[in-house]
């Protein structure tokens, strides 16, 4: 039976992960199933849910939202970058029975914006939208390359505060941003899964480098259009950053680095 690997997420049915998993193995030269799972908005059927699959031979598996924080709750070890996000999107299983949890989105948001993109982040100013696990899991990144400041904006500005002042950043609700002018703006809210706009003042765009979408979909999204109606240069989704995350998952998973920047292409075509 091949080895067996899963997204666990509400919702989960738009998910990329097992077209970008599949050309990953293809890559390796190995068999391999990865499927979705969807699991009801609760912390408990998405533990009994995780622990069916490990249970049942389970090689690995990703998390998305909203059960990134469970996760972290919830495993029996944690990496670092997952200690540091309190976030956990990869669980690889241990030789004990237990389940490490590891947070490999922080390094592919760098990995696109820095390699894919050509973005420099050092000196930049940085706005990063949202406070949620997508959000917590890319700061520390991002700070290690030496932007002049992150700023954490969200709707609820005590989640904004939580955040920033775990890492030493600044924070702001969405209203004190008025003519505040950025380099870098970053979604990380999960309005993009239904087509919402934060609700942010129009003019942070003007003259931005890059409005940056942590949401993919097979069309602009409703941030990268408002953002480009608005001033931003350049706008980008989040497929780098996705494909970027899923490789780095694979990699703990099974010690093989899949070429990122082609399964890129593959997805863009639209291969299903």
């Amino acid at each position: 039976m091949p080895p067996r690997y899963t997204v666990f997420g509400h919702p989960v049915a738009h998910s990329r992960s097992p077209d970008i998993h599949r050309c990953f193995a293809e890559q390796e030269g190995v068999g391999l199933v990865y499927t979705r799972t969807l699991v009801d908005k609760d912390k408990t059927a998405f533990v009994t849910a995780v622990k069916r699959f490990f249970d049942e031979g389970g090689s690995g598996a990703n998390v998305t939202l909203p059960f990134k924080h469970d996760a972290f709750e919830w495993v029996q070890e944690c990496s670092e970058r997952a200690l540091s996000a309190r976030s956990v999107n990869t669980l690889i299983p241990l030789a004990n029975g237990g389940l490490r949890g590891d947070n490999t989105d922080g390094a592919g948001l760098v990995w696109d914006l820095s390699e894919n993109l050509n973005i420099c982040l050092n000196n930049k100013k940085i706005l990063l939208l949202g406070a949620g696990g997508a959000a917590c899991g890319v700061v520390s990144p991002l700070l290690e390359r030496l932007p002049e400041s992150i700023t954490v904006a969200n709707r609820t500005a005590a989640k904004a505060r939580e955040l920033a002042q775990r890492f030493g950043v600044e924070y702001a609700d969405f209203g004190q941003l008025a003519q505040r002018r950025f380099d870098i703006v970053i979604n990380a809210t999960s309005g993009s899964v239904s087509g919402e706009v934060p609700a942010v003042p129009a003019d942070i765009f003007s003259g931005s480098l890059l409005a940056y979408d942590m949401y993919y979909a097979d069309t602009e999204t409703a941030f990268m259009r408002f953002a480009r109606e608005n001033g931003a240069r350049q706008c980008a989704d989040g497929l780098g950053m996705l494909v970027g995350q899923a490789a780095e998952s694979y990699r703990l998973w099974r010690g093989f680095s899949p070429d990122v920047r082609s399964v890129i292409e593959e997805i863009r075509r639209g291969r299903k």
